[in-house]
């Protein structure tokens, strides 16, 4: 059985939400982050967003004809699968709409054989995930960065089962990968 891996970018006070710079890397050394990154998509040959972050991706990651990091080429041929109850036509590639009942979608692709299934951005879909308790793990790659307001990952959340630590992984940047796994 595949699992959904929930993995968001936040800040140490648990903003998801990508306003203002804080996300931005500056000029510090990231290779350990992408090689993190490389790690995840070795393991996933699903990706799984909501409507609004599939379009914001598929206007950037398709023309990224430069790209070093392996990103834009990762995503271009992972199967996609997008919650949507308005969009029918994906135009990119491997991409399929998920229209139905979320749960009963994302079980069927989580029975399905293949390895991870994961999540990113997808704020209000993440939500709804976890609130259906859906998720298998969260990865945080935890900011050394403040905001103070934002959207939330466990925003209004009621019922999130006990958690479990299973990795953490400080990066050279400041940056902090914590691995989460319900109990």
């Amino acid at each position: 059985m595949r699992e959904l891996i929930v993995t968001e970018n936040c800040t140490i006070d648990g903003v998801i939400e990508l306003e203002g710079d804080w996300f931005v890397p500056g000029d510090t050394d990231q290779s350990d982050v992408l090689a993190a990154l490389h790690e995840q998509r070795e393991n996933a040959d699903a990706f799984l967003t909501g409507r609004v972050t599939f379009e914001d991706m598929r206007g950037y990651w398709p023309k990224q004809t430069e790209d070093t990091t392996g990103i834009s080429a990762y995503l271009n041929s992972v199967s996609k699968y997008v919650v949507s109850s308005t969009l029918t036509e994906p135009e990119w590639e491997h991409t399929t709409v998920v229209s139905g009942e979320l749960r009963s979608e994302i079980e069927g692709l989580k029975a399905a054989e293949g390895k991870d299934i994961v999540t990113t951005g997808s704020i209000s879909l993440v939500h709804a995930l976890i609130a259906e308790g859906l998720v298998d793990e969260y990865r945080l790659f935890v900011y050394p960065v403040v905001v103070g307001e934002g959207r939330r990952l466990f925003e209004n959340a009621t019922g999130v089962p006990k958690l479990r630590l299973v990795e953490e992984r400080a990066f050279a940047s400041g940056i902090v990968l914590l691995r989460y796994r319900a109990r």
